[in-house]
């Protein structure tokens, strides 16, 4: 079974309305995600988050 480690993320409404979701796996290397609802910027962000750590190994 595979463990899903947990990231902390951010998550504000920016000055035009769309969510921004943020996160940092480790120093200098992080993701963002950006939607319509919170939701949506979370889902997005999700996406980011796992290429990121395809490419970059997993958080530390």
């Amino acid at each position: 079974m595979t463990q899903v480690p947990a990231v902390p993320y951010t998550l504000e409404q920016d000055e035009d309305g769309f969510w921004c979701a943020r996160a940092r796996i480790r120093p200098g290397v992080g993701a963002r995600g950006r939607g319509a609802d919170p939701d949506s910027a979370v889902a997005d962000l999700q996406e980011a988050l796992a290429g990121l750590v395809e490419g970059s190994g997993p958080p530390r």
